[in-house]
């Protein structure tokens, strides 16, 4: 299944702590036009590379559908940043 959801969530090291929810979909339709272009790069690429195009958007595929319940984490000091995609 597509993500519909990423949480981010960040703690400052002053111990203030942030959380913004960044829907898929929406910011997905908004950024139609550059997916476009980057897709024909990709194909330009692959094809400059000698890689099958049908191949690489198959890998992206299955990497998109295997996002949801991922959880990132950094920290560093006191300062720490998390990305869940639900």
């Amino acid at each position: 299944m597509i993500p519909q959801l990423v949480t981010v969530r960040w703690r400052q090291g002053d111990g203030r702590r942030r959380r913004l929810w960044i829907p898929v979909l929406p910011v997905l339709l908004m950024l139609s036009p550059l997916l476009l272009v980057a897709l024909a790069g990709g194909l330009i690429a692959c094809l400059m590379c000698r890689i099958s195009p049908t191949g690489a958007l198959r890998a992206a595929g299955g990497l998109l559908w295997a996002l949801p319940g991922a959880h990132v984490e950094f920290a560093q000091g006191r300062t720490a940043l998390l990305v869940s995609v639900r």
